[in-house]
């Protein structure tokens, strides 16, 4: 059973937000997705400075902002607020919420930059600079896979418990 709360910001209501197992499983495959990705740009990093798939480079390059902004949007809409309206009194969840959507807006402007270096490989494929560009990927693909694995210690097993769906 869908666990519903409203949610009140500003001194408005909103409609209530519910958890259900369909949501957190949506999720769960969000980043399922989104480490899949990782593992895409450290194949790529690992490729520098000769041997770039200019069509991986593409590929990646088409699916990254949309992955990242769908994933970034339903944390932020749907499961932060939900959390907050669950436990509202606990000062150190709102920090921590307020800290993941402060690395959102990291990853998705790393994001950016990173859409420029995947296109001038994928038309050009060998970049002007292997080393800047390895570290490029990696300390985005780094930066992904720490956010992720830090929502699944630690609110991925707190949503569980306050939804009761332990079918996710």
């Amino acid at each position: 059973m869908p666990h519903t709360s409203a949610v009140m910001t500003s001194g408005e209501s909103k409609a209530p937000v519910t958890m259900d197992a369909s949501k957190l499983r949506w999720l769960t495959q969000g980043h399922i997705e989104q480490l899949s990705l990782c593992d895409t740009l450290e194949k790529i990093a690992d490729s520098l400075p000769d041997d770039v798939d200019k069509a991986q480079c593409l590929a990646v390059e088409k699916s990254l902002p949309s992955l990242i902004k769908r994933i970034h949007e339903f944390e932020e809409n749907t499961l932060f607020p939900w959390l907050e309206a669950q436990l509202p009194d606990r000062e150190d969840l709102r920090e921590t919420l307020n800290r993941l959507k402060f690395e959102h807006v990291e990853d998705e402007c790393f994001a950016e930059e990173l859409l420029d270096l995947l296109h001038k490989m994928a038309v050009g494929g060998k970049p002007a600079n292997a080393e800047a560009a390895g570290y490029m990927l990696r300390g985005f693909f780094e930066s992904v896979r720490r956010h992720i694995a830090f929502e699944r210690e630690h609110l991925m097993g707190l949503v569980t418990r306050l939804s009761g769906d332990y079918d996710a």
